[in-house]
C-alpha cells in the first residue's frame, strides 16, 4: 500500500487538502494539482508534497491512484489523463476512510453545524489527553490546522452529505446535528435528501451508537423511522443505540438523552445545564450562540460513551478555541468588531444573525453577504432575505458558483428585490467597503459565505483603519 502513488486533482481545496496532509502524516507518496494557489497548496508544499497550479495531464501516469473530489469533472485534463491511463480511482471519501482504517471511526453529519461539532470533538478528546486523529473542512484553531493523524484510538471525521460520499464511511459513532433540505441540485428533492441520512444511519458499525438533536424535525423523523413503534427492538432498527439531546423534552425510543437547559448568555460566552438521567453538568462555552451549547451536547455525549467523566469533558469543553470562518473575530478598529463565517445556508444565516445580536449588544449588526451556489441561491430565495433581514443592513453581492454553471435569470438580486433593509452591489470588495463606511463604534460587522469573501474582511479592516485614523 505504501508504494502506491496517489494524484489529488483539487488538492487544495477544504476538503482534499485535509485528507492529503493525512497521507502525508502516513508516509504514503503523494502529488496534486489545483486551479488556484492557496493557503493550503503553500502548507501542502512545506509538507514536501509536489503541487502545481494548473493542469499537467504529462504527468499523469499509470501506477497512480487518482483522488478527487464530486467537483472534479471528467472532462478536467488530469482525469481524462488518468482514464486513458488505466489509474486506478479514488474518490476523496474513499481516500479520507483509507486514511482512517485502524481507527475508531467518529462521523459528524447534518445540514448545519459538521464543522464546529467535529473541531470541537477533536479539541475536547485532544484536551481530554486522547490524541485524536481528524479530518475537518475548516481549521481548528487549537491545532491551527483542519487534519491531524494521533497517536489514539479515534478518527474524527466530518463526513460531508452534498453528495451522498457519506455512504462510504461504516463508522463506530455517528452525530447528525439536523436533517434539513440542502444540495437539491444532487438529490433531487428533500425526500431523498432525508433518505440519505437514513442509510448513513445504517452505515453504522453494529453495537455502535447514533446521537441526534431531537429539537430538529428531520432528525425526529428519522428516530420514528428507525424505531417506528418508540421502542428499543432491535428489530425496528439498525442493531445500535440511539442516543438524543435538545432543548425540548426528548421522544419515544431513545435509549440515553442529554436535556439542554441554557443558563446566562452573554457577548462573548454561554453556558447550560447539562441534564442526562440523574447527572447534571454545568457547561460553559467561550462563545455566543444557543446553537453551540446543541453543539456541545453532542460532543458531551460522545466523550461520555468513549468513557471520561461529566466533569473534566466540561472543563475540556471550555476551552474550546472554536474554528476558522465560525464567527471568528478577524479585527476590531473604532469600537467595530470584525467577524467572519462561513455560513451559506439560509438557517446557518438567520442562527448567525441571532449570534450577532447577542454579541453586538447595542451596536448594529451590518452584513455582507455572498450567496454560494445558484442552485441554492434558486431554491432558497427568500428563506435568503428573511434571514439576511434580520440584520440592520445587509449587502450581497454576486454569487459564488464554484463547482455550478450559472442559472439563467439567477442572480443575487432575487435575494435582495424580497428584503426590506438589503441591497445589491455586484463587487465583493465594495461590498465591503459601502458596509465599512457606514460602521461606527459598538457595531459588528460580518462577511458571510462559503466562497471567497473572506478576502473581503481585509478590505473592511483597511477602510475602518482609515476612517478612524483620522
Amino acid at each position: 500500500m505504501t508504494e502506491t502513488k496517489y494524484h489529488f486533482i483539487g488538492i487544495g481545496g477544504a476538503g482534499m487538502s485535509v485528507v492529503a496532509q493525512l497521507f502525508v502524516e502516513r508516509g504514503w507518496q503523494l502529488s496534486g494539482s489545483d486551479q488556484a494557489d492557496s493557503a493550503n497548496l503553500s502548507r501542502l508544499k512545506q509538507l514536501g508534497v509536489e503541487c502545481w497550479v494548473g493542469t499537467q495531464p504529462q504527468k499523469i501516469t499509470p501506477e497512480m491512484t487518482i483522488v478527487y473530489s464530486s467537483a472534479i469533472r471528467p472532462s478536467n485534463p488530469e482525469f481524462a489523463a488518468g482514464k486513458a491511463a488505466g489509474c486506478r480511482f479514488m474518490h476523496r471519501s474513499q481516500a479520507l476512510a483509507l486514511a482512517a482504517a485502524d481507527r475508531k471511526f467518529v462521523a459528524v453529519a447534518g445540514a448545519h453545524g459538521k464543522t464546529t461539532t467535529s473541531g470541537m470533538i477533536a479539541q475536547t478528546f485532544s484536551q481530554l489527553g486522547a490524541d485524536p486523529s481528524f479530518a475537518v473542512g475548516g481549521v481548528v484553531t487549537h491545532y491551527q490546522t483542519g487534519a491531524h493523524l494521533g497517536t489514539g484510538e479515534y478518527f474524527i471525521a466530518e463526513a460531508d452529505e452534498s453528495d451522498g460520499s457519506f455512504l462510504n464511511y461504516r463508522p463506530q459513532l455517528a452525530i447528525i446535528t439536523n436533517i434539513e433540505a440542502d444540495h437539491l441540485d444532487n438529490y433531487g428533492s428533500s425526500e431523498q435528501f432525508a433518505r440519505a441520512f437514513f442509510d448513513f444511519a445504517h452505515c453504522i458499525e453494529p453495537g455502535g451508537t447514533l446521537i441526534l438533536c431531537t429539537d430538529d424535525p428531520g432528525c425526529r423523523t428519522l428516530l420514528k423511522q428507525l424505531r417506528p413503534q418508540g421502542d428499543l427492538d432491535e428489530s425496528c432498527s439498525p442493531k445500535i443505540r440511539i442516543l438524543g439531546y435538545g432543548l425540548q423534552a426528548p421522544p419515544a425510543g431513545l435509549d440515553d438523552f442529554c436535556l439542554v437547559k441554557p443558563l446566562l448568555a452573554e457577548p462573548n460566552s454561554v453556558s447550560a445545564q447539562f441534564n442526562r438521567g440523574q447527572e447534571t453538568t454545568t457547561v460553559s462555552l467561550p462563545m455566543p450562540g444557543e446553537h453551540n451549547l446543541l453543539n456541545a451536547a453532542a460532543v458531551f455525549l460522545a466523550a461520555r460513551i468513549a468513557g471520561f467523566s461529566a466533569t473534566e469533558t466540561a472543563g475540556a469543553l471550555a476551552e474550546f478555541e472554536g474554528t476558522a470562518r465560525r464567527f471568528e473575530t478577524k479585527g476590531e478598529v473604532g469600537g467595530v468588531r470584525v467577524i467572519d463565517d462561513y455560513a451559506h445556508h439560509p438557517t446557518e444565516v438567520a442562527a448567525l444573525m441571532r449570534q450577532s445580536r447577542e454579541a453586538a449588544g447595542k451596536g448594529r449588526v451590518l452584513v455582507v453577504f455572498q450567496p454560494h451556489l445558484y442552485s441554492r441561491t434558486k431554491n432558497f430565495a427568500s428563506r435568503f432575505a428573511a434571514a439576511l433581514d434580520l440584520a440592520d443592513r445587509a449587502v450581497v453581492c454576486d454569487i459564488y458558483g464554484a463547482r455550478e454553471d450559472p442559472l439563467p435569470g439567477v442572480t443575487s438580486r432575487i435575494i435582495t428585490d424580497k428584503m426590506q433593509r438589503g441591497s445589491y452591489v455586484a463587487d465583493k470588495d465594495e461590498a465591503a467597503r459601502l458596509i465599512a463606511n457606514e460602521a461606527h463604534g459598538s457595531d459588528l460587522i460580518l462577511t458571510v459565505g462559503a466562497g471567497d469573501i473572506t478576502k473581503a474582511t481585509t478590505v473592511v479592516l483597511a477602510v475602518l483603519k482609515q476612517r478612524f485614523s483620522q
